[in-house]
């Protein structure tokens, strides 16, 4: 995807990816306005000190599109990863720029940077609701694994995903 370009994100990034986030999760009904966890998602400072953070940009303008934290087991972010696995969480792309591969771009580089810390298979927990989120993982040869599918809170099933690499 020559128009996108996946980097490390920078301190200047931080609000940018906060509102992103909070804003793709908002429009497809993830988070209500009321939600604690919008406040959580906004947080991308502490996922920039925490754990890795990715961003795609527009190659030609440098505007922000999306971004994702990568996490290694044992980490605060860290939710169904084992030991040999890297996961990834909070994959979010702006309202303008979906349907530009934005969201497999980053994906692809979460698989690279697995990839370069040693990991043996990508893990991801996904909201049952997150149909295209699904499709994409799919597209990209993740399978279910249902044996670490858990329950954020009561009626919110998370399913969980993994890729050997």
């Amino acid at each position: 995807m020559a128009d996108v370009l996946i980097r490390p994100a920078r301190e200047a990034d931080l609000a940018a990816v906060g509102a992103i986030t909070v804003e793709a999760y908002r429009a497809d009904g993830y988070v209500a306005d009321t939600d604690d966890y919008a406040a959580h998602l906004a947080d991308a400072t502490t996922r920039f000190h925490e754990a890795e953070l990715l961003v795609a940009v527009d190659a030609a303008d440098g505007e922000l599109l999306g971004s994702v934290t990568v996490v290694l087991p044992g980490t605060p972010f860290a939710e169904v990863s084992e030991p040999g696995e890297a996961e990834f969480r909070m994959l979010s792309v702006a309202a303008a720029a979906r349907g530009r591969g934005v969201g497999e771009a980053l994906v692809r580089a979460v698989l690279d940077r697995a990839r370069a810390l040693g990991a043996d298979r990508v893990v991801l927990s996904s909201s049952e609701k997150m149909l295209a989120a699904h499709r994409l993982y799919g597209r990209l040869g993740f399978t279910r694994l249902p044996d670490r599918d858990w329950f954020v809170r009561p009626g919110a099933k998370l399913l969980a995903y993994a890729l050997p690499l």
